[in-house]
């Protein structure tokens, strides 16, 4: 006879567990249970990493240069640029790196260890390898072990493993058997058991995902281009510099202006505005994308989000909605559909089309009623404490009881009315479950649920073998479709044999239930808008290969029949540089290995996910992704960027946001660097056509301050272009000046010193104050650069940039006809047929802007085919 509730194989002798003393000498020999911390990073050093920056010693060695020029005002500025950049990202990157202490809160702070032959209740950072734990529903295991006792044990493990589905724990002779064997971090959800400690502390489970997670983030797509931008200005200021000081030297000019004109042109050839231009770029992204459910925790990941060519995500929770849903019916009268998601029982069933009716298809009804009563879940109705329906005990069971409650079946007073009198539970051997339950005639119902291959047996039911075949068949299409199917069967008995192995003799099959994480509505609309944006789509999950696959093709991450690896028996890696899209049972590690195989192919990777075992790769990928409602704490702190609504869509939208971030960075190096070569060709060439000195050096030094100030500050704010989430990202390798910007800014600051120059050398020709003309075209014109620079030229997007250019625009006057001003930068004011002059060419900026895009365009619209179009500004 069967024991009605012993699960197992034949147990262990019950462990005595340690000694006190044993456990303390254990603990000093071995540490405690607890994840190391690691050491806090110092302020110093942190402010240093900033200040490494190749940018940004740029602008150090311009700073000391203006100092040195004794333009103590510029200086200032420019200290300003530096400092506050430099605390922004010391703010941001201390909010980073909390994963292992995230870690350490999921672990159990207590536990039940059984020392010196009795039970008691110790800090879980107190136990030892050798002990014996105790463990209920509800108690998280606090390190890893190995089962030594069990009934009905169900753990969750997704936080852990990716497993949507709970796993049945039972003894094992083998201590390395999966099912036998538990792992801290993870929660009994129901039954109870005893097992020994195997590893604590940086040893468990935990503690190995806990050591990924060590690793320092590598560069930004953005960081890394725009260090390539602060090399390429550092040696264009060197050489500047040597080339303007010989030329004046051999013209005869003397030492010390010359050494003061040199210097000038190296700060007109940094844009020092452009830290303070990322720094407000990203902060104004982040902000959008806190709007659109999108919590920033890195800023420079506001960009990065902009650059991401593939998308690897995890699936339970992301892209489905991380509940088990019943959504197929088989009886031997035929199949019927289910509606609805979640646990609320909103929804129908339906046979042929039709709505299915309790008392018109009793088959339905009967299969239903059956499930919930050979059930231990149950589901709680909203109330004050939670405005949802809530699932207690095993999500799949309380599945059924969802379903049941779409056909008008309530599970308390059915389980009322037919109450239980003994069962025989769940375990992984015999995969199935059956209850007794007394009927009002006073006969006895037996009612058996679980795994099709042992329940449609001949030695278990009654029924016809074609009939028995049938039902084997449709439960394998089933399980092919990635769904997770149950058989049930019921007999009505005189009474209840004494012996439980009849129990599960000659019943009656009552039909199939096939149940589904179903993916959200919104999942593949998503997918599609990341195909049209030239994203790659990538499923990791550690769930089963059918399902994983069946989800994939359902939302076309994959066309059915795509291979999809199974981790356990096959290397992902290879697998990742061969192109496959869907990799199931992966461990923590294989997904960190996936990860390295992509980004050392040139992409740039974002990753999605919740559970702790996502941690690492989240760390990892170039950007990290958490979900903010079911993720965890760990998935959470590893991330860089926290979805509040659990919406993969919104990860679309934070992409729109990156690129507008991307696009306005560019946006401002056309406009700044024109205007700084339109300035140095000025220099140049000026003394050529006559201009012996074209500009002081304060002049330069002025002009620059008004137009990469509040103007190019202002272009960070630029709307983002309608068009952009239709072409594909930029290519990981391309610098920030590729796709033809260096090219541009060379046409634009040729236009813009054209214009200088020859309202230069014509005021020159008729004796007029012609390097106050120069000065005041020269910014005038690179003013109205700026105007031409705009996103959308008729609209009010950006209000900021209307006023900065106008606000620049007076300041630029002041310097003719306030005294103090046009004392410090030699000006002299000009007549009004000269200001207009100069206005007539000054247009000649936005105009070589605006046709600049001619040779350059921007695709507007997406083409029919929907297909990605080549990137463009």
């Amino acid at each position: 006879m069967t024991s009605l509730t012993d699960t197992t194989e034949p147990a262990a002798p019950a462990a005595p567990g340690l000694t006190g003393d044993e456990a303390a000498l254990r603990l000093r020999s071995h540490g405690s249970n607890a994840l190391p911390q690691p050491r806090p990073t110092p302020l110093w050093h942190r402010i240093a990493a900033q200040l490494r920056d190749p940018l940004v010693l740029v602008l150090l060695a311009a700073s000391v240069l203006t100092i040195i020029t004794g333009d103590y005002t510029d200086a200032t500025v420019i200290v300003f640029v530096i400092v506050v950049n430099t605390t922004v990202g010391v703010v941001q990157e201390a909010k980073a790196a909390r994963a292992i202490t995230a870690l350490s809160q999921l672990t159990a702070p207590e536990a039940r260890v059984v020392r010196d032959g009795a039970q008691r209740q110790v800090p879980a950072a107190d136990l030892v390898v050798g002990d014996l734990l105790v463990l209920a529903e509800g108690d998280i295991v606090p390190a890893d072990a190995h089962l030594v006792e069990a009934a009905a044990l169900l753990v969750d493990e997704s936080a852990l493993t990716g497993e949507s589905a709970a796993v049945d724990k039972a003894v094992r002779a083998d201590p390395a058997t999966a099912d036998g064997r538990l792992s801290a971090g993870t929660v009994v959800l129901r039954g109870r058991g005893r097992a020994l400690v195997t590893a604590t502390g940086s040893a468990s489970a935990m503690g190995r995902i806990a050591a990924m997670l060590t690793t320092a983030p590598g560069l930004t797509p953005l960081q890394r281009r725009l260090a390539g931008v602060g090399r390429a200005l550092a040696a264009v200021a060197v050489l500047l510099c040597a080339v303007v000081l010989v030329l004046g030297l051999l013209r005869g000019q003397p030492l010390e202006l010359m050494i003061i004109t040199a210097v000038s042109l190296v700060v007109a050839a940094v844009p020092e505005s452009l830290p303070a231009v990322v720094t407000l770029s990203l902060a104004l992204g982040a902000r959008r994308m806190t709007a659109r459910n999108a919590l920033i925790r890195r800023l420079p990941a506001v960009e990065t989000l902009g650059s991401v060519t593939v998308l690897a995500t995890d699936k339970t929770g992301t892209l489905t909605e991380g509940t088990m849903v019943v959504r197929r019916l088989w009886t031997p009268h035929g199949d019927a559909l289910v509606t609805g998601t979640g646990y609320a029982p909103d929804g129908e069933i339906s046979r042929d089309g039709l709505p299915i009716t309790a008392t018109a298809d009793s088959d339905v009804l009967h299969l239903l009623q059956a499930a919930v009563l050979c059930n231990d879940g149950a589901l709680r109705r909203p109330d004050d404490a939670s405005p949802d329906w809530l699932p207690v005990g095993d999500p799949t069971e309380v599945a059924l009881i969802t379903a049941a409650a779409k056909l008008g079946i309530e599970h308390i007073p059915l389980r009322e009315s037919l109450p239980r009198q003994g069962e025989v539970p769940f375990d992984s051997d015999r995969k199935r479950m059956t209850t007794a339950h007394h009927l009002p005639t006073g006969r006895v119902r037996i009612i058996c649920k679980g795994a099709p291959e042992t329940l449609l047996d001949p030695r278990v039911l009654t029924e016809h073998p074609d009939l028995l075949r049938q039902a084997l068949i449709h439960a394998e299409e089933l399980a092919r479709a990635g769904l997770r199917v149950l058989a049930v069967a019921q007999a009505d008995r005189p009474a209840l044999p004494d012996d439980t192995d009849q129990w599960e003799t000659a019943l009656r099959l009552l039909g199939l239930i096939a149940i589904l994480d179903p993916p959200k509505a919104s999942a593949a609309a998503t997918i599609a808008a990341c195909r049209r944006a030239g994203i790659t789509l990538v499923l990791i999950t550690g769930d089963h290969p059918a399902t994983a696959g069946a989800i994939a093709a359902e939302l076309g991450i994959v066309t059915a029949g795509d291979q999809v690896v199974d981790c356990r028996t096959a290397d992902p890696g290879p697998q990742a540089a061969a192109g496959v899209r869907v990799f199931a049972r992966a461990t923590p590690q294989q997904k960190v290995a996936i990860i390295d195989v992509l980004r050392d192919a040139g992409e740039v990777v974002a990753m999605t996910g919740d559970g702790v075992n996502d941690g690492p790769a989240l760390h990892r990928a170039d950007i990290g992704v958490a979900m903010g409602r079911r993720g965890t704490e760990v998935a959470r702190q590893a991330a860089d960027l926290v979805l509040a609504d659990d919406d993969l869509a919104t990860v679309v939208a934070a992409a729109e946001e990156g690129r507008r971030v991307y696009a306005n960075i560019r946006r401002f190096l056309l406009y700044a660097l024109a205007g700084g070569t339109a300035e140095i060709l000025v220099m140049l060439a000026g003394p050529f056509v006559g201009l012996a000195l074209p500009l002081l050096p304060a002049q330069l030094l002025w002009i620059n301050l008004l137009t990469h100030g509040l103007p190019g500050v202002a272009l960070g704010s630029e709307p983002a272009d309608p068009a952009a989430m239709h072409r594909p990202p930029r290519p990981p390798t391309e610098t920030v000046l590729g796709a033809g910007l260096w090219q541009r800014i060379a046409r634009v600051g040729l236009v813009i010193a054209a214009a200088t120059i020859a309202i230069g050398m014509w005021a020159h020709a008729t004796d007029r104050p012609w390097q106050t003309m120069t000065f005041l075209a020269l910014g005038a014109t690179q003013l109205a650069a700026a105007l031409g620079s705009r996103a959308r030229l008729r609209s009010w997007a950006n209000p900021m940039l209307l006023v900065a250019v106008g606000g620049a625009l007076l300041l630029q006057l002041a310097a003719l006809y306030l005294p103090p001003l046009s004392h410090l930068l030699g000006t002299q004011p000009l007549a009004i047929t000269d200001l207009l002059i100069v206005a007539a060419f000054s247009p000649l900026g936005y105009a070589a802007i605006r046709l600049d895009r001619l040779l350059h365009p921007t695709r507007k619209q997406p083409p029919a085919t929907g297909e990605p179009q080549p990137a463009a500004d």
